[in-house]
């Protein structure tokens, strides 16, 4: 059982910049690819970015392309997300998730996670 906890949402303006970070329980987190997902109210999860575990295959959603940033640190057991040039539709909470099965791909759909953590709320001010 991986336990992921998310930091770091918050409150901005439109146009600012918020740093999510995940954070494992397991040193097997290494061999796991890990995504971020968000779900704003009234609508369904969606996919946002997603890392394999080596770091060579990045996916991003294209409504985040160019403004967001995944990143994976082995050694400390986490993941983050950069958010750029935020936007009021940005608002949503964000939940981290690790792919135990399929650690070689960055996969987009919901199903391809077997852990996810208990979300973090970020609000793009207009």
């Amino acid at each position: 059982q991986v336990l992921l906890a998310e930091s770091g949402g918050g409150l901005v303006q439109a146009g600012g910049s918020l740093r999510l970070s995940c954070t494992a329980s397991e040193r097997t987190f290494g061999t796991y690819a890990m995504g971020w997902f968000r779900q704003a109210p009234g609508k369904e999860r969606e996919f946002v970015a997603a890392i394999n575990w080596r770091g060579d295959t990045i996916r991003y959603a294209d409504s985040v392309k160019g403004r967001f940033t995944i990143s994976r640190d082995v050694a400390k057991k986490t993941a983050a997300l950069q958010m750029n040039s935020l936007k009021p539709e940005d608002t949503a909470v964000y939940y981290c998730a690790a792919d135990r099965d399929s650690p070689w791909a960055a996969g987009a759909s919901d199903t391809d996670y077997e852990y996810w953590g208990q979300g973090t709320q970020v609000t793009v001010s207009s």
